[in-house]
């Protein structure tokens, strides 16, 4: 199998999107591509179809034909992957590629950032997972997936932001800016957002999350609350982190990001930067067998 391997591809696929990035047998770029989510836990087959659209399209960027995709080694880190009935039926799924190694998105992101070395990461996206890279093992906290868990990610910062709207509606707590404007969002309709929670996933409440940070920027109370509970949240998964042996760890992720100023100094002077990203942890998966569970 491993003579046929012309391609390494990386994929790291979350709530939010998916991104795919071929590269040939020397690691040099050759196509990446963006699609939408590929959390398996939202469904295999959706998640399948993303990333089956983002190689074909990052191939197309690199000249190659379907006629290749039997020649690429695919490294996959999506979010999901660590329930393991989810992680059984998307492999159990069809594709046209030479091999899959399938594993969570924390963890192509852990290999990324610290170059394959031990490490650990936190990850605050759409959702949240921290993972320590240690003497062979993977230890995780958190990824627990929205809503039972993702402390610290979008998707519970915009649930409690929308909890915090409606109690706002009733005169509980202020209508701030930031609750107008979630408001308006809806068109000042209390009905249509009770009909668009029934389906909502967790890349729809985390869409409020820039909002919140922008109006927290200008003095917002209800945003700057939102922050601090994110903020505690974070620092717990942290000091899990750091309890399990974690020295550093690189705090990454769109809130991750944005997130540390927030955070107390101690735990700022804990946070590394990181080498390289959830892509180039995907491609070094691609290179061999990472796979969470026993095929």
């Amino acid at each position: 199998m491993a003579s046929q391997i012309k391609y390494y591809v990386g994929v790291d696929g979350g709530g939010t999107s998916c991104r795919a990035r071929i590269c040939d047998l020397n690691g040099q770029l050759l196509g990446e591509a963006k699609t939408g989510s590929a959390n398996i836990l939202l469904g295999g087959e959706v998640a399948m179809a993303s990333i089956l659209d983002a190689i074909a399209t990052a191939a197309d960027l690199a000249g190659l034909t379907p006629d290749d995709f039997s020649s690429m080694s695919v490294g996959l880190a999506l979010a999901g992957a660590e329930q393991k009935d989810a992680w059984y039926s998307f492999m159990s799924l069809s594709h046209p590629y030479a091999s899959m190694t399938l594993n969570t998105d924390a963890y192509g992101a852990c290999l990324g950032a610290w170059r394959g070395e031990d490490g650990a990461i936190l990850i605050a996206g759409t959702g949240s997972c921290g993972i320590l890279i240690k003497d062979n093992q993977q230890l995780v906290v958190g990824g627990r997936e929205f809503p039972i868990s993702d402390h610290g990610g979008g998707a519970v910062m915009g649930l409690r932001l929308i909890q915090q709207v409606l109690l706002s509606v009733d005169k509980i707590v202020p209508h701030t800016p930031l609750a107008h404007h979630v408001m308006a969002h809806f068109e000042h309709d209390v009905d249509a957002i009770v009909s668009w929670s029934k389906t909502a996933r967790p890349c729809d409440y985390g869409q409020f999350s820039p909002a919140i940070f922008a109006h927290a920027a200008e003095g917002d109370s209800l945003a700057i609350e939102l922050l601090k509970q994110t903020a505690d949240d974070v620092e717990m998964l942290l000091v899990a982190l750091i309890k399990r042996g974690a020295e550093q760890v690189c705090l990454m992720g769109s809130i991750g990001e944005r997130i540390q100023a927030w955070l107390a100094p101690p735990l700022q002077n804990r946070l590394a930067q990181p080498q390289g990203d959830a892509m180039d942890g995907a491609i070094a998966m691609a290179k061999g067998c990472h796979n969470l569970y026993p095929l």
